[in-house]
């Protein structure tokens, strides 16, 4: 089986590999945390993290202090290496691959042999081969899986992280987990690395199976999103509340409607299913329609503020983030439907409220016409207040700061309230 003397290497110190490093380190491992950008890098080695996730900074903190967890821009020799990089797709929303490649080549010239490989980073099926592939051309010497699997050189599986932002730390230890080998040894081994911290059941399969499994997670719910969101379309054409409507709906014992929203976002549901239409572009026709129902989303928020504003009014936009209580802006709808206003009004005033961030996103840094302000402020001096994200500072807020303003609630938490 595999060691651990040399300790694991975690490439990518993102929303995923930075506390999955912090928990394999708090197992007793001595993790080796690897990242292209230089701040990542200084502030984990200060025993700090650039990220909001409850309870990872007194973790990584307390794993630094005991010399457990390092970081650098370098690839480092390990026994595992942990592949957490960032999937996205190009414009065509097809996966772009490159950052598991660069990682697969960097990570070739350290094998000796016997190394376990192990790829989180969400991706179609077919990826872990691919990245065995890379490997053995960087490599021609080792045997990899992918062509000798009675006998490689080196053992390489996909384990995909099922985890929620704002929960992560609880979640990589008491969430089921699914790893697919490339031979079933390969799975054995990476299954004996997450039996050291995982307290849930893991399901053993073969890779492509386990790249699919997380891709279909997603997917699920993003076409019942989409259904939500559609649903909020017809109602709003009918003049129905669609909140009450889907209350209503859901007290039926087998129903349960999710809740309409601005849009779809975060790295995984906005991303996932596009890895599946594209796997399979004449078959994934729901998955298709579901994703251009939830694309579509922004645009319709954007028309509905463009309809109740003003020429020159000011306009509160309350949430930055792609959901409520984390910093994560990640395909985030809300930053979409601002940069949108930005672009088609840019007489209005626009006053971003995002209590997780310090400054605005880059995707908004352009526009003169959008400014981060505080939820106090922006209240005061909006004409028209849009609700983004349901952070629990405006889940609460006084209905009374909300009188002789124009309304777009796209959360449906002010119900009550003037709409437009």
């Amino acid at each position: 089986m595999t060691s651990y003397e040399r300790g694991v290497a975690v490439i990518g110190l993102g929303y995923i590999g930075l506390p999955t490093s912090a928990v394999l380190a708090d197992h007793g491992l001595r993790v080796h945390g690897v990242d292209t950008d230089p701040r990542v890098v200084e502030a984990l080695n200060r025993g700090t993290v650039h990220i909001v996730e409850p309870d990872l900074d007194e973790v990584v903190r307390r794993v630094v202090d005991a010399g457990r967890l390092t970081a650098s821009a370098d690839m480092v020799a390990a026994d595992v290496y942990v592949v957490a990089v960032p999937t996205p797709f190009v414009d065509d929303h097809q996966p772009d691959l490159r950052h598991v490649e660069q990682a697969a080549r960097a990570i070739a010239p350290l094998l000796r042999g016997d190394e376990l490989v192990i790829l989180e980073s969400t991706c179609p099926p077919g990826s872990t081969a691919r990245m065995s592939a890379w490997i053995a051309e960087e490599r021609p010497d080792l045997r990899l899986p992918h062509e000798h699997p009675e006998s490689p050189d080196v053992h390489i599986a996909h384990c995909p992280e099922r985890v929620l932002p704002g929960h992560t730390l609880d979640e990589l230890v008491s969430n089921d987990r699914v790893v697919g080998g490339l031979t079933p040894e390969c799975g054995r081994r990476a299954a004996s690395l997450y039996e050291l911290f995982v307290e849930g059941e893991i399901s053993l399969t073969d890779a492509a199976s386990a790249e699919m499994a997380k891709l279909v997670e997603n997917t699920f719910r993003d076409v019942n999103i989409a259904f939500a969101n559609e649903l909020a379309e017809v109602c709003d054409h009918l003049g129905l509340d669609v909140w009450q409507v889907i209350e209503l709906a859901n007290h039926h014992p087998r129903v349960q409607v999710l809740q309409p929203g601005p849009g779809v976002g975060g790295h995984c549901i906005a991303v996932d299913p596009w890895f599946i239409a594209a796997a399979a572009p004449e078959q994934a026709r729901l998955i298709r329609q579901a994703r251009e129902v939830n694309d579509a989303r922004p645009q319709q928020v954007v028309d509905r503020v463009d309809g109740v504003a003003a020429t020159g009014a000011t306009v509160a936009c309350l949430g930055l983030a792609f959901k409520p209580d984390v910093d994560d802006m990640r395909e985030s709808p809300a930053v979409t439907v601002v940069q949108r206003l930005a672009e088609s009004r840019p007489d209005l005033h626009l006053l971003a409220v995002e209590p997780y961030a310090e400054k605005l996103p880059a995707a908004l840094a352009p526009y003169d016409n959008v400014v981060l302000d505080d939820l106090a402020e922006a209240l005061d001096r909006s004409d028209v207040v849009l609700l983004l994200v349901h952070h629990a500072a405006f889940v609460d807020l006084d209905p009374a700061l909300l009188e002789d303003k124009q309304v777009v609630d796209t959360r449906g938490i002010w119900r009550g309230s003037r709409t437009g």
